[in-house]
């Protein structure tokens, strides 16, 4: 069947260019008028984040000395090894604090209060209006908000940031109060909600946000459950671990996602068990796989997990990014770093997904 791009159907066309990076993906824009409407057209942006979403990969903030004010990141995929991208385009110096299905979500560094949605391969970048809030809250226990989250809901074409921690008065101890500020990107501005919580979050917890179902979910310090606000109704609740799970001094725990759904992965001793919801109104799990870390196990104490799929498991150390291939039960180094004086690349990595999904 002949069709006006050549010998292929529309099809197989699409197909191609869907599985092409971000950048060639834009240079295949300017070879004809009807490229340019091809690839502009909606049905084409969903294929092609519909493609890419299955691919998760791993990026590293990684902060440029010869250049004070400016950072860049280190994206890692399984099939396409390492390249590197600038965040200049953004214009400020900038902390990445959330990744959600390609978008990310920047915090400023010099400015307290400022943040930027930015899609780092299409290079767009939005600044979010400041809360009227703001100045009245403050957060504990700096002023900036515990919790962190992006939510981008590809289907509906939007998302949601969420800023999250206990209120402090001035002058005084924090309290159990918990003050929300929500994002809403269709309608542009921020909403507020207030409710009592105790739990507490280490640095990978709020780091490992995940948006599954309409929610965002944090892994609380006790390990116990994790916490869940439910972006449609403004609401908290608690999910419960695997009965099975332990947390304690030689067991960590780890929330990520995997293929759509929630997924804990347990570390302790010379193991690495990877878990995953079912059915997420019943709240049932069940244990996928149990690896072996016996032949990495000088790096077990400092090892992290960042993203995964039912392939493979992307993890990071203090200076390595490395991957471990489910089927074929095999261990590879993908990145590494030389400089000493770098902080460890767990401490900046963030699962990532590559996506035409527009912060405007």
């Amino acid at each position: 069947m002949n069709s006006p791009y050549g010998v292929f159907p529309d099809e197989v066309i699409l197909q191609i260019l869907a599985r092409l990076p971000v950048k060639s993906v834009f240079k295949t824009k300017i070879v004809c008028k009807l490229w340019y409407k091809l690839i502009s057209d909606k049905y084409f942006i969903n294929l092609y984040n519909e493609i890419s979403v299955k691919n998760p990969m791993v990026i590293v903030q990684v902060t440029d000395s010869s250049l004070e004010s400016r950072s860049g990141l280190i994206c890692v995929d399984n099939s396409k090894g390492v390249c590197e991208f600038s965040l200049d385009f953004v214009k400020d110096r900038v902390k990445v604090r959330g990744s959600c299905n390609g978008l990310l979500c920047l915090s400023s560094v010099p400015d307290k209060g400022v943040y930027y949605i930015c899609n780092p391969l299409t290079r767009e970048c939005k600044l979010l209006p400041r809360s009227r809030e703001r100045p009245i809250t403050r957060f504990h226990p700096d002023g900036e908000a515990s919790l962190v989250g992006l939510g981008c809901d590809l289907l509906k074409g939007k998302y949601s940031v969420v800023l999250a921690g206990y209120h402090r008065s001035f002058g005084h101890r924090p309290e159990r109060t918990f003050i929300c500020m929500v994002y809403d990107s269709e309608l542009k501005k921020w909403r507020k909600f207030v409710s009592l919580q105790d739990e507490q979050f280490t640095h990978m917890n709020k780091n490992q946000a995940v948006f599954v179902n309409g929610g965002l979910h944090w892994l609380t310090d006790s390990c116990s459950c994790m916490l869940v606000l439910d972006l449609s109704n403004d609401v908290w609740r608690k999910i419960q671990l695997p009965n099975e799970i332990s947390c304690g001094v030689r067991s960590r725990l780890y929330l990520l996602e995997l293929d759509g759904r929630l997924s804990v992965i347990q570390i302790y001793e010379a193991w690495m068990v990877i878990w995953v919801m079912e059915d997420y109104e019943k709240e049932e799990w069940r244990m996928v796989d149990k690896v072996s870390l016996r032949c990495i196990r000088g790096m077990v104490p400092g090892i992290f997990p960042i993203s995964q799929n039912e392939n493979y498991v992307f993890l990071a150390t203090h200076k390595q990014v490395l991957v471990y291939q489910r089927n074929s039960r095999v261990w590879k180094e993908m990145f590494s770093v030389k400089d000493s004086s770098t902080l460890p690349l767990w401490f900046s990595a963030h699962a990532f997904r590559s996506t035409l999904f527009s912060c405007h």
